[in-house]
């Protein structure tokens, strides 16, 4: 028996006014209009554009979620379908761009019932030209959508049709913001921002729409104050001096402005002056390093799932919150797991200044559980023993699968790389539809030398990435540095409590149970005191608790599902966080340590 929650944002929702802030901070023009609102659905078993209608969907919410207004399953046999209009002004020379953050699956998109496009990957944004098909006036936008969720080998992160435990309600359709705005002939299509610490540069590439000699002007901005720009040509890499430059962290996450003009074409974007790399503390102990100094990276993992909205925050000060408490009990890093969320959310990081450590969603066919997951459990060896180009075993036997991995890999790094908040890639997870991971590790490195890689998150690893990574929740932990890589506890705790009211379900999944604050906090306590702040000293660089909040049947939130109860005593998780940066700095002889 389930029980809806609703966020404090949900019970306070408009309706009218849904998730209209600019949806690209990386890449700001002043054209936008924001298409998200109520459009016609139809739920069918053909691709075959209906011709009548079910009713009302709130996009983007999908239609699984209690927003959405819908509350359908929508099953791999089935086709979603949507329509709205628009209006479209005269272009007169300018190009009309259409946006999708994202739809879960595969999607076919149609202006005035003529093929715009098709995409595929239910997790990046895409982006079609409908200059061609659009006329002044009144236009028809519509969207076929199909998704297998985990009946097949596609990137679906914790989504399952049968949820339960650690797996949650299956989503689908639109799930973010749907834009347009109208550019000039030719316009900048995309930025790649590389910020080059120890020179004290910046290095910017601008991209066009149509491969030429086009000439760009960028501009540096201290607030409204211009202290550099230079001019060259798209598509090569122009070097930027940024004077006197002050670096970001995630104690004082300082951000410069750029302005830059090609042609006809102006848009803003934004960048920081920071360095993630690895190094050795005083004692010889391999470190992770932010801007040149021992730097512990203490997070909390967080998937991104709301009661009423799933996949999709109810508004744009919801995703916030997140980050704001998560600071305010002293973590620095968030590891988003299986999931990529919409740009403002790493927005929000890097303004606010929050590490990330980002995932790649998983996929493959179905998990041979006992062996991706019990085994390694509990025979923790096992898992490192184990090579990880058997195919069937690691559900990767697709050959297309294992293509589309890759080319999601790739286009996950390009669409996120400008964010400073991004500190770690983390290819796999736990064998979920790992495989070659070396070689995945290998390409991150060479698409983003400038990140860390945990390569094999848990337990499958292959011996490569940044970390040692290890998921320890079961036993005492117990902390050696390695030679060649940084010692991280990736994912730990997941102490659970099921406050009623508060909880989705009667049922309850997480790794040691309480059932009350003051016993929860007292056993994250001596979990800390006896394992977590001893393993500093001993070469520990980084931790990652599980988990920011309660999602469905798993109650091992910090947060309620609902957002509206810290379930830890606020006061001793930041005394705790406190006591270990002090360690950390003791051990390392770093001056501050957070």
């Amino acid at each position: 028996m389930y029980h809806q929650l609703y966020t404090r944002w949900a019970e306070e929702f408009d309706r009218e006014h849904v998730l209209t802030e600019y949806p690209r901070p990386s890449m700001v023009r002043d054209s936008y209009e924001n298409l998200n609102g109520e459009w016609e659905y139809a739920i069918r078993r053909e691709e075959m554009l209906p011709k009548a209608y079910d009713g009302t969907i709130l996009v983007p919410f999908s239609p699984e979620a209690v927003l959405s207004g819908v509350e359908k399953t929508v099953y791999p046999e089935d086709v979603l379908h949507y329509r709205r209009s628009f209006v479209m002004e005269r272009l007169e020379g300018r190009r009309a761009l259409l946006h999708f953050g994202a739809v879960d699956q595969s999607c076919r998109v149609y202006i005035n019932q003529k093929l715009a496009g098709v995409h595929e990957g239910g997790y990046l944004p895409f982006t079609l030209d409908i200059t061609e098909l659009v006329t002044e006036g009144e236009n028809i936008l519509q969207a076929v959508v199909r998704d297998c969720t985990d009946t097949s080998f596609h990137a679906r992160g914790k989504q399952k049709l049968d949820r339960g435990g650690m797996f949650y309600q299956a989503q689908s359709g639109i799930w973010q913001t749907v834009w347009m705005e109208i550019v000039p002939g030719r316009y900048i299509s995309r930025l790649k921002i590389t910020p080059c610490f120890d020179e004290g540069t910046v290095n910017v590439r601008v991209f066009g729409s149509v491969r030429d000699d086009m000439e760009v002007r960028i501009r540096v901005l201290d607030g409204a104050s211009v202290i550099a720009e230079t001019t060259g040509r798209q598509d090569t890499v122009l070097r930027i001096e940024v004077p006197d430059f002050e670096a970001w962290s995630p104690k004082h996450p300082r951000l410069y402005d750029l302005k830059i003009e090609m042609g006809e074409d102006e848009v803003r974007s934004y960048f920081a002056m920071r360095k993630c790399s690895v190094g050795r503390d005083r004692n010889g102990i391999l470190r992770f390093m932010l801007n040149n100094r021992p730097y512990f990276h203490n997070g909390v993992l967080d998937q991104g799932y709301w009661p009423e909205g799933l996949y999709t925050a109810p508004c744009d000060d919801a995703l916030i919150y997140d980050i704001k408490m998560m600071k305010k009990l002293g973590f620095n890093m968030i590891r988003k797991h299986s999931k990529i969320e919409p740009e403002r959310w790493y927005y929000h990081c890097d303004r606010l200044g929050m590490l990330v450590w980002q995932d790649m969603v998983n996929g493959g066919t179905s998990y041979h559980m006992k062996f991706v997951c019990v085994l390694p459990n509990f025979w923790m060896k096992s898992g490192r023993l184990i090579k990880d180009n058997k195919y069937r075993a690691f559900s990767r036997q697709d050959e297309e699968g294992r293509r589309e991995y890759y080319r999601e890999l790739k286009a996950m790094t390009a669409c996120l790389y400008n964010h400073p908040c991004i500190a770690a890639w983390v290819p796999f997870n736990e064998g979920w539809g790992q495989f070659n991971a070396a070689k995945a590790s290998a390409l991150v490195k060479r698409l983003d030398p400038g990140r860390l890689v945990d390569e094999a998150s848990g337990w499958f690893d292959q011996g490569g990435g940044d970390m040692y990574s290890i998921h320890n929740y079961w036993r005492k932990f117990r902390c050696r540095p390695w030679r060649d890589r940084v010692t991280a506890l990736t994912e730990y705790g997941g102490y659970s409590w099921r406050i009623e009211g508060h909880s989705y379900c009667s049922e309850v999944y997480g790794y040691r149970k309480y059932d009350s604050m003051e016993a929860l906090t007292n056993g994250y306590k001596r979990l800390w005191e006896r394992e977590i702040i001893p393993a500093v000293r001993k070469g520990l660089g980084g931790t990652v608790y599980t988990q920011l909040s309660d999602i469905e049947e798993e109650v091992n939130g910090i947060l309620t599902y609902d957002r509206k109860i810290v379930k830890l005593k606020p006061d001793t998780v930041l005394g705790l966080n406190r006591r270990l940066y002090e360690e950390f700095r003791k051990c390392t002889g770093v001056v501050e340590a957070e």
